[in-house]
């Protein structure tokens, strides 16, 4: 098979997904605690941006920053005097901005790690998650880029190619350590132009919102489609992902500088571009399951809770339509 054929049965794939993605972002209800504010009937419908929160809510989150001043949180009205010894009408004290819990929240996603080792920097459990700006968004991504997993993970892909003796760089260490770099840059520039650069400019949310319940098939498809389908920063709701797209075969483009030229080209950009799309999609699936893979094997729980408050609320909706009179 010539690899124009597997590159055109790849876009038969990436079609077949784009076909389903609207019926896999609108199984269920989105409901209190889903790791994924999850759509309601079609693509359309997915959520809006959530709800702003009241200062109480986001002071009482796990890891807000205690506010200073004696202990006194941020959330309660600071009494103002006024010259003449009276006790003026009392404000709100100032709330966090997006841009702050977001980068609370990076920071939680910052510790995430597969088995303690790999990155999950770029992968989200939570229902509330924020927009991030621009400059987080190239943070985020250039944090993952430069990871020491990531070096590791091109070292590991080099001494693939060299069994393999592919990409025209020859056998031996000169040989490998050229595969090295090339792999190395391959993800240095997919992750920098399609999770930090283009979602920057098209205002897309270049994270991975894990679904984290219902049927395993359902799951196993969403993960997938979620390479072509990204949540957009001001609707909320879910659009084609230009980005992770974009930013694969753009970064397929600039590996023409650092392939031999035997294998450089506008096939060597598409083919290098759709096979990072295709081990994206590899990546999600892993990244959704991993959770319930750590839980019942290594008894941990990567997302601190969350799937338990989904599973309780799938729980309690499925009793509210089996009994409608639970609701009054």
């Amino acid at each position: 098979m010539s690899s124009f054929q597997g590159v055109r049965q790849f876009f038969a794939v990436g079609l077949v997904l784009l076909a389903l993605a609207p019926g896999l972002f609108a199984q269920a209800p989105a409901v209190p605690g889903n790791p994924l504010p999850t759509p309601t009937a079609a693509i359309q419908s997915l959520p809006e941006a959530p709800l702003p929160q009241t200062a109480e809510a986001l002071a009482a989150e796990p890891g807000f920053p205690p506010a200073a001043n004696g202990g006194q949180s941020a959330a309660e009205p600071a009494a103002s005097v006024s010259a003449s010894g009276g006790s003026s009408s009392s404000q709100a004290g100032a709330q966090p901005s997006q841009r702050d819990k977001a980068e609370q929240q990076i920071k939680e996603q910052e510790k995430q790690r597969i088995g303690g080792i790999v990155p999950a920097f770029n992968v989200s459990y939570r229902a509330d998650a924020v927009s991030m700006t621009p400059g987080q968004k190239i943070r985020l991504a250039f944090r993952s880029a430069t990871d020491p997993a990531t070096f590791a993970i091109s070292f590991l892909a080099a001494g693939y190619g060299e069994l393999n003796d592919d990409a025209g760089f020859g056998w031996g260490p000169e040989g490998y350590f050229e595969r090295s770099g090339a792999a190395y840059l391959d993800a240095f520039d997919g992750s920098m132009i399609g999770n930090g650069i283009l979602p920057a400019l098209l205002h897309q949310d270049p994270r991975y919102f894990r679904l984290g319940h219902g049927a395993v098939g359902h799951r196993i498809l969403y993960a997938l489609a979620s390479n072509v389908m990204c949540r957009h920063d001001n609707t909320h709701k879910w659009e084609a992902n230009y980005s992770n797209v974009g930013g694969n075969i753009l970064s397929g483009a600039i590996s023409n500088l650092y392939y031999p030229s035997g294998d450089s080209g506008v096939e060597l950009m598409f083919t290098n571009g759709l096979v990072v799309t295709a081990e994206g999609g590899m990546g999600s699936l892993f990244q959704e399951f991993w959770p319930d893979f750590a839980r019942k094997f290594l008894h941990q729980d990567p997302t601190h809770g969350l799937d338990a408050q989904a599973r309780a609320a799938d729980k309690a909706e499925k009793a509210r339509k089996h009994n409608p009179t639970l609701d009054k």
